[in-house]
């Protein structure tokens, strides 16, 4: 395959459900499908999207702390976890990116940009990038997959293949 010189950079999306439906499940209070519970003190958004930890897995919480990569974004390489989901929940209201493939290529990458209140579940296999934050730390809920099994798996782009995101 004969690579283009280059890519035109990777300008953000909003990130929505039916967008990013190839890609895993979008995460946000969605009062269709909520409920007042609690004495009416409380509104509960029921099953937002469901974990899938694989045969012999399960689903673990993490706290990861993300900060800005160098700017300009370039992204080089793509990751995925072929054994089970993984879901990532900003715990403060800043908006952040998520670069996705449907292949591990350059070519094939797509960029979303969340709302600070939006979070995604990748789904089993989904090529992605590591966490890209835009506040100089950001925290996040994460639920993914302990257990046997390489549940990892990365793949770098041959040199003078990469795609820079636009400046958001």
């Amino acid at each position: 395959m004969t690579f283009p010189a280059s890519l035109p950079p990777l300008v953000p999306v909003p990130l929505t459900a039916e967008d990013f439906a190839p890609f895993g499940d979008v995460i946000e209070a969605d009062h269709d499908r909520s409920q007042v519970i609690n004495e009416g003190r409380t509104r509960r958004y029921h099953a937002l999207a469901t974990a899938a930890p694989g045969e012999g897995g399960e689903a673990i919480l993490s706290l990861f702390r993300g900060t800005p990569w160098p700017a300009p974004v370039t992204i080089r390489m793509l990751e995925r976890h072929p054994l089970g989901t993984q879901a990532f929940v900003p715990m403060e209201r800043h908006p952040w990116l998520v670069v996705v493939a449907d292949a591990p290529r350059a070519d094939a990458c797509r960029c979303f940009f969340a709302r600070g209140d939006q979070g995604i579940q990748i789904a089993r296999g989904v090529w992605h990038h590591p966490l890209l934050v835009l506040q100089p730390a950001q925290d996040f809920l994460v639920v993914d997959r302990a257990g046997p099994g390489n549940n990892l798996e990365e793949v770098w782009f041959p040199e003078g293949e990469s795609v820079t995101l636009a400046p958001v």
